[in-house]
C-alpha cells in the first residue's frame, strides 16, 4: 500500500503524468480570467502604489491556479495563508535586518518552513517573501498586498467554476 500523498506520486521517476487538458478553446478560456486577474492587480497597484515587483509573485500563482485549479497547493486557504504569512515576514525582516541578502535570505527559509509546518505550501509564496524583504517599503503595501491576495482567491473561485462549466457543458 502506497502511503504517499497522491500530488507527489507524479514526481517519481517514470511516473510522469500529463494535465488533462481541454479542448484549445476551453483552455485559453480558463486562461483568460488568471490573465486578466493580473492586469487587473496590476491596474490597481499603478494607481495606489509604485512597488510593481512586490506582486510579481501573484502572476505565478495566478497561472498555477489556471494549469490546476483543484490542487492543494491552489486552494483559497493555502494561498491566502501562504502569501499573507510570506509578505509579512519580508516586511518583519526588512524592517529588523534591512534590505538585503541576509533580510531576504532569513525571510525565504522562515516561509518555507512554515509553510511546510502549516500545511500551506505555495511555491510563489517565496518570491513574495524576497520581494518584501528586499524592498518593502511601508506597511500600506502589506495592505495592498492583502487586497491584491483577496482578488486573486476570487481567482480560485473563479477558476474553480468555470472548470465546472466548461467540462460539464463539453460532455455534450
Amino acid at each position: 500500500m502506497n502511503n504517499e500523498p497522491r500530488e507527489l506520486e507524479s514526481i517519481k521517476p517514470g511516473n510522469s503524468r500529463k494535465r488533462r487538458r481541454l479542448s484549445l478553446k476551453g483552455e485559453f478560456a480558463l486562461a483568460s480570467m488568471p490573465t486578466l486577474t493580473i492586469l487587473t492587480v496590476l491596474a490597481l497597484v499603478e494607481v495606489l502604489s509604485r512597488q510593481r515587483l512586490l506582486f510579481a509573485s501573484l502572476a505565478s500563482s495566478a497561472f498555477l491556479i489556471y494549469l490546476d485549479p483543484q490542487h492543494g497547493t491552489n486552494t483559497v486557504r493555502t494561498l491566502i495563508i501562504s502569501q499573507m504569512l510570506a509578505a509579512a515576514i519580508g516586511l518583519f525582516t526588512y524592517l529588523v535586518l534591512g534590505p538585503g541578502y541576509l533580510s531576504a535570505g532569513s525571510a525565504m527559509i522562515l516561509t518555507i518552513v512554515l509553510m511546510i509546518l502549516l500545511d500551506v505550501v505555495h511555491p510563489p509564496a517565496v518570491a513574495t517573501s524576497l520581494s518584501f524583504a528586499l524592498k518593502a517599503g511601508n506597511e500600506n503595501n502589506l495592505v495592498l498586498f492583502g487586497l491584491a491576495v483577496g482578488i486573486i482567491a476570487t481567482l480560485v473561485l473563479l477558476e474553480r467554476c468555470a472548470l465546472w462549466l466548461l467540462t460539464h457543458y463539453s460532455r455534450d
